[in-house]
């Protein structure tokens, strides 16, 4: 096996590294890259982010220990409270900014091999079924495809579970090497607002980037919504991206028409979708819904008559999140414009996205659904309203640990759209249930109250919307999806809203 050196990436490291620092690791020897301490082995390079600024505290006492050849930080010694270590520490203050690129070098110098297409896609919701709607539509026109993000990494049916939506940048060069070992074609990734400011994409030959929509969310993470709009905007920018060369946006949303507008000057090529404004490049018309999917009639660049669809995906929104998936799959494969109508009518949507569980004729019609802040949840209920001659029900909660301001929102939601409403918990993480479920009812009236029911434990919850739901009704589940799992207090127990629907209707 070939030995590598620093000094085989001098090009892309040394400019960043002091040159004493520089020539003290030039010649040390390279056999791996990590960034989780507990992980590294004997001779790997250790990394160290300062995405948490707590971490600088903790550093000594798990960087003494490491059998690592070097540790390249964005903490110098100094900040860190280290006189001494076993290794050589080199501070990099910008690590971040050429991680990716360091990474990708390392890989390519063991075997060099061609990655996939990539597509990225950010925006507050339908990250998870635009992204998986692209692979499908790759696989379905025999082009190997994977996806990266919240439901899990690999191949569509043969899914890895993720810790995080978007994940930390070696894993992300890993995992596109690999997909290119197995001879995969396109990637499509979500690009989450935590991932693109702290540059988890670093280094990654985005070629296709989408935005679906901006609304709140994270706010315990971002400053202001300001902040939040510019972390999304960052995969926009052809100075991080260099490989970028179509922008696909959603000018329903008053942020995307903002972006377009800013992209309209770039060198790339900017394509618009919408379900409103005829003049996007891919529009959508004579939309015609049911519980059974969407028939419309699609507007696109490629051909000056409209061609007629039909999904099997729930939801108006669901038409959004489908031209976005069409524009993004066409910007790699425009050759496949005439295979649309046929692998479409074989799509399926992303578990947890809108998904109808299948239950016996005298229960009523239950989707479960990710939808998860006040727009998510306000685009679900409409689309179902329009279908339901009984009572539309709300069940669904509000996360721990995370930002609160929306809490009272997602209860105005379920109130304004739902005819029933039932409060209960989701991850409540280190929170305690109850608080979270006092935050919700922040603003509620009398006649808000008459309608809700507050059932703290999720499954009683659920079982409660089963048993007093009717057969003409519709019972949306929302707030945790594909999720099998409910975190509490750090554990994650399990816990899947679809099986428990499923585990009553078919033995009651």
């Amino acid at each position: 096996m070939t030995t590598f050196t620093f000094a085989d990436f001098e090009s892309i490291l040394a400019s960043h590294i002091a040159p004493d620092d520089w020539q003290k690791i030039r010649h040390l020897p390279i056999t791996g890259i990590c960034s989780d301490s507990r992980a590294v082995k004997n001779g790997e390079i250790f990394t160290l982010l300062s995405v948490n600024p707590d971490i600088k505290d903790k550093a000594k006492a798990f960087i003494t220990p490491l059998s690592s050849a070097a540790v390249l930080s964005e903490f110098s010694k100094a900040e860190m409270d280290i006189d001494d270590a076993p290794m050589p520490i080199v501070y990099i203050p910008n690590l971040r900014l050429i991680l990716g690129d360091f990474i990708a070098a390392f890989l390519q110098k063991q075997q060099e091999i061609s990655l996939p297409k990539i597509v990225a896609v950010t925006g507050t919701n339908g990250k998870t079924t635009i992204s998986q709607l692209i692979a499908q539509l790759g696989e379905l026109s025999n082009t190997p495809s994977a996806i990266m993000g919240t439901a899990g990494n690999g191949r569509i049916g043969n899914l890895t579970q993720s810790t995080h939506t978007t994940s930390e940048v070696i894993k992300v060069h890993e995992f596109l090497y690999a997909m290119a070992k197995q001879h995969v074609g396109m990637v499509a990734l979500e690009a989450s607002s935590h991932g693109l400011h702290q540059h988890r994409l670093q280094g990654v030959p985005v070629q296709v980037a989408i935005f679906s929509n901006l609304s709140r969310d994270h706010l315990d993470y971002h400053t202001d919504m300001d902040c939040y709009a510019a972390a999304k905007a960052k995969l926009f920018d052809n100075t991080y991206f260099t490989h970028l060369h179509h922008a696909i946006i959603n000018i329903d949303d008053t942020f995307g028409q903002k972006l377009a507008e800013n992209l309209s000057h770039s060198a790339m090529t900017v394509w618009t979708y919408s379900l409103k404004d005829s003049q996007a490049d891919f529009f959508a018309q004579n939309i015609t819904p049911s519980l059974d999917g969407t028939t419309f009639e699609l507007k696109t660049p490629f051909d000056a008559n409209p061609i007629k669809l039909h999904s099997p995906l729930l939801g108006r929104f669901n038409v959004a999140n489908l031209l976005a998936s069409i524009a993004g799959f066409l910007a790699i494969y425009p050759n496949k414009f005439q295979e649309l109508p046929d692998i479409i009518r074989q799509l399926h949507g992303a578990r947890g996205r809108m998904q109808k569980v299948a239950t016996p004729a005298n229960f009523g019609c239950f989707i479960v659904d990710y939808a998860h802040t006040p727009d998510a949840l306000v685009q679900v209920l409409t689309s179902l309203k329009a279908h339901c001659t009984g009572n539309l029900w709300a069940v669904f909660g509000c996360g721990g640990d995370r930002d609160k301001g929306k809490r009272p929102q997602m209860t105005k939601a379920g109130l304004d759209y739902a005819d029933q409403v039932i409060l209960t918990a989701d991850n409540p993480r280190s929170e305690n249930v109850l608080a979270i479920l006092n935050d919700m009812q922040v603003g509620m009236t009398c006649d808000d109250h008459y309608k809700t029911q507050i059932i703290p434990d999720r499954k009683e919850a659920i079982l409660y919307a089963i048993k007093h739901a009717k057969a003409d009704d519709i019972v949306l589940i929302a707030g945790k999806g594909h999720e099998t799992y409910q975190e509490i207090n750090g554990v994650r127990y399990d816990f899947d809203d679809v099986k428990i629907i499923q585990q009553y209707t078919q033995t009651n």
